[in-house]
């Protein structure tokens, strides 16, 4: 008996009349509830539209454009920052000629926007010519890393290498300044704001906080006791408290215990507290991964010899990390969106820029919409960036397929 299999032709495509018919006007219920959504979005985005470009009054927003990004750091100093953001959107540009897949979106999107900043022709006498001329590199600059990776070829570890080196150089060096370096005085951390200071909180909380909680993690599996019970005290307590009061015994009780020369700077006390909140809620995560792994695969590598730490770091740890990636990006979406909290204890991030600049005149208090929606797209465009890349790494890693 003889088995005949035919091949089944693929499903012809829909034409866009027969598309609509189907999807939209499949029976009267779903047109008129089509209609009426267009209806709504039509005049919503009409609305939407005519507020934005004809009602609303950025004028908080375009006056000190350079307050939200770098708060009141020296104006004479410039140059730092801008070396700095050129250095950072080079990286940017040599990881997407490595990471295609998952920087590709957002450095042709900061391309472009920079690239549009610097053209706008806003009346501040803060947008100097030499400020539009660092913005209008940097598109170049993306376009130039990228052009050089594909073209040498650069391995993914020498990227990794010269993001650690940069960031050390602008967070140490550039940024804060060293006195005994002529043409760089030091500039005190409290002159920091705007955007600068919420992605080195993020950025700085992001990187910290998930070595370390992957090893509390591991250590709460532990099999030395001492080990296991202080992991296991860190996380519980941590997480039992918000991160407001984290951030106010790290930021003013702390201090308070500590001699006068031996304070430690603000803003890094800030970024201490959310690397501790943080971490705790990292390794409840990871902690997950690490259950979802079968027994018998632990047992099959120490049939084969392998010690614990080869178990771990090579065959367990992976693998647990893959599971959770959804749950650690949602975790780090979150620590970014957090940063704004620090407001509470005197350090002017985004959102405190933007309530500083509603303080400046009288008549920007009824603006709060504006300055306070704009920040939140800010938040929105990185949060959404961070998602994305997220999704393309769980694609690339199979995440949910057997």
């Amino acid at each position: 008996m003889s088995v005949t299999s035919e091949t089944l032709a693929p499903p012809a495509a829909l034409r866009p009349l027969a598309w609509l018919r189907k999807n939209l006007f499949s029976n009267w219920f779903n047109a008129l509830l089509t209609i009426f959504s267009l209806v709504f979005l039509y005049f919503a985005l009409v609305s939407i539209v005519r507020w934005v470009f004809f009602t609303a009054d950025w004028s908080p927003v375009t006056i000190a454009p350079l307050l939200f990004l770098i708060g009141q750091y020296p104006r004479d100093q410039l140059w730092r920052p801008a070396l700095s953001m050129l250095m950072c959107v080079f990286l940017i540009g040599l990881s997407w000629a490595i990471w295609e897949r998952y920087v590709k979106a957002f450095a042709i999107f900061l391309g472009v926007l920079l690239g549009v900043l610097a053209l706008i022709p806003l009346e501040t006498p803060t947008i100097t010519l030499g400020v539009r001329a660092v913005f209008l590199a940097c598109p170049v600059l993306i376009y130039l890393g990228f052009w050089i990776g594909r073209r040498l070829e650069v391995k993914g570890k020498y990227i990794v290498t010269l993001w650690l080196l940069a960031s050390v150089l602008i967070t140490l060096v550039l940024l804060p300044g060293i006195r005994s370096i002529p043409g760089l005085p030091a500039v005190p951390t409290t002159a920091w704001g705007g955007l600068l200071v919420t992605l080195l909180l993020a950025v700085g909380g992001i990187v910290l906080s998930f070595p370390i909680g992957v090893l509390l993690a591991l250590g709460r599996r532990s099999s030395l006791p001492v080990v296991k019970l202080f992991s296991i005290l860190f996380i519980e307590v941590v997480r039992g408290v918000p991160l407001v009061t984290i951030l106010f015994m790290f930021s003013i009780i702390l201090a308070l215990f500590l001699p006068a020369e031996s304070r430690i700077d603000r803003l890094l006390r800030a970024l201490i507290a959310m690397v501790v909140f943080s971490a705790a809620y990292t390794a409840e995560n990871v902690r997950g991964g690490l259950q979802a792994i079968p027994e018998g695969q632990v047992e099959a590598a120490k049939a084969l010899g392998l010690s614990s730490f080869h178990i771990t770091f090579f065959i367990v740890l992976p693998q647990a990390l893959r599971l959770v990636i959804p749950n650690i990006v949602g975790q780090f979406i979150s620590l970014f969106k957090d940063t704004t909290l620090v407001v509470i204890v005197g350090i002017n991030d985004l959102l405190g820029i933007g309530n500083a600049v509603l303080n400046l005149r009288p008549e920007f208090v009824r603006l709060q919409m504006e300055v306070y929606l704009f920040i939140a797209i800010i938040f929105w465009i990185f949060s959404y960036f961070m998602s994305y890349a997220s999704l393309e790494l769980e694609k690339a890693l199979g995440v949910g397929e057997r």
